[in-house]
C-alpha cells in the first residue's frame, strides 16, 4: 500500500514537471511570435559614437510590434554613427543613425544645411551652466549704437540678434541626457550659414549673452533693443500720480465804483440891502 502511494506521488511529480516545461515553451513561443530577431544596444551608445558589433546584440521580438527601421542583421550596423543617445536594450533604428558613410563625432550630429559654431562664455554668459546640449537659447549682443549720434557716450544698446538656437555641445561634451548644470568656457551652437555670419559679427563688435528659453517655445519675438538713454529715461519709469485738478471758485462780479459827484458850494446867507440918503446923494448899502 505504501509502495503504491509512492508510485502515484512520483508519477504526479513527473506530470507536474512536464506541464512546467510545456508551459515554458509555449510562453516562449508566444513571446517570440514568428521568431523575429532585431538588433538592440548591448551597451550605452553616446551621441556621435560609432556602432560596433560588440555594442549590438540580437533579441527576439514579437512580429506584431517590430518598430519601423529596425535591423535584423548586425553587419549592417557596423560603422554607423548614432545621432541620439541609445540606452542598453533599446532597439537601434535607422532614424537614430547618421547616413551611411558618416564619420563619428559632432559633425555627424549637425543636420544637412546647418553649421556648428563655438562661442566663448563664462558662468554668467552661459546661464550659470544651465545651457546644456539639447537646450535652446537666444543670443543678446551689447555694443555701441552707430548713427547720427556716434559720439554720444549714452548710445550703448543691447539687442537680441538670434533666437531659438540649439545648443549642440558644452565644452567638448554633447551628452543630452545630462541635467546637472556645468560651468564651461565654450558652447557650440547649431546655426544656419547666415546665422553664423551674424553671430561672428556680433561677438566681434560687442559682448554676448545667452538667454535660456523654453524647449517648446519657438515663437519669434520682435524687439527694438534698448539703449542707455532709454533705460534711464524717466518716461520709461512708472508715471507719477497726477496732481488733483484745481477747484474753480466762483467770484462775484465787481461792481463799478460810483462816479464822484462834484462838491456843492455852501449856501450863501441872504444879503440885506438898505437905501441910505446922505445929503443930496442916495446910496444902496447891502449887508
Amino acid at each position: 500500500m505504501k509502495t503504491k502511494g509512492l508510485v502515484f506521488l512520483f508519477v504526479a511529480m513527473l506530470a507536474g514537471l512536464a506541464a512546467v516545461l510545456l508551459g515554458t515553451k509555449w510562453l516562449q513561443a508566444q513571446s517570440a511570435g514568428d521568431g523575429n530577431r532585431i538588433a538592440v544596444a548591448a551597451v550605452e551608445l553616446q551621441l556621435g559614437s560609432r556602432v560596433t558589433p560588440d555594442s549590438v546584440r540580437l533579441v527576439e521580438w514579437p512580429s506584431g510590434s517590430v518598430p519601423n527601421g529596425a535591423f535584423n542583421d548586425v553587419s549592417k550596423l557596423d560603422g554607423r554613427v548614432a545621432i541620439t543617445g541609445i540606452q542598453p536594450g533599446e532597439p537601434i533604428l535607422e532614424s537614430r543613425l547618421a547616413p551611411v558613410g558618416t564619420k563619428g563625432g559632432l559633425s555627424a550630429v549637425v543636420p544637412e544645411g546647418k553649421r556648428a559654431i563655438t562661442v566663448r562664455v563664462n558662468d554668467v554668459v552661459g546661464v550659470a551652466g544651465f545651457a546644456l546640449p539639447g537646450n535652446y537659447v537666444d543670443i543678446i549682443v551689447n555694443t555701441e549704437k552707430v548713427g547720427d549720434h556716434a559720439n554720444d557716450k549714452d548710445q550703448m544698446i543691447s539687442k537680441i540678434v538670434l533666437e531659438h538656437i540649439l545648443v549642440l555641445a558644452v565644452a567638448q561634451e554633447a551628452n543630452r541626457d545630462e541635467t546637472k548644470p556645468k560651468v564651461v568656457n565654450a558652447v557650440t551652437l547649431e546655426v544656419t550659414p547666415e546665422q553664423a555670419e551674424r553671430l561672428d559679427l556680433a561677438r566681434s563688435v560687442g559682448n554676448l549673452s545667452l538667454v535660456l528659453r523654453n524647449q517648446v517655445d519657438g515663437k519669434p519675438t520682435e524687439t527694438a533693443g534698448i539703449t542707455k538713454a532709454m533705460l534711464l529715461r524717466t518716461a520709461v519709469m512708472a508715471p507719477p500720480t497726477p496732481a488733483p485738478a484745481p477747484v474753480k471758485v466762483a467770484v462775484a462780479p465787481r461792481r463799478a465804483a460810483p462816479k464822484p459827484q462834484p462838491a456843492t458850494a455852501p449856501a450863501q446867507p441872504a444879503r440885506v440891502c438898505v437905501e441910505v440918503i446922505r445929503g443930496v446923494n442916495k446910496v444902496n448899502e447891502c449887508f
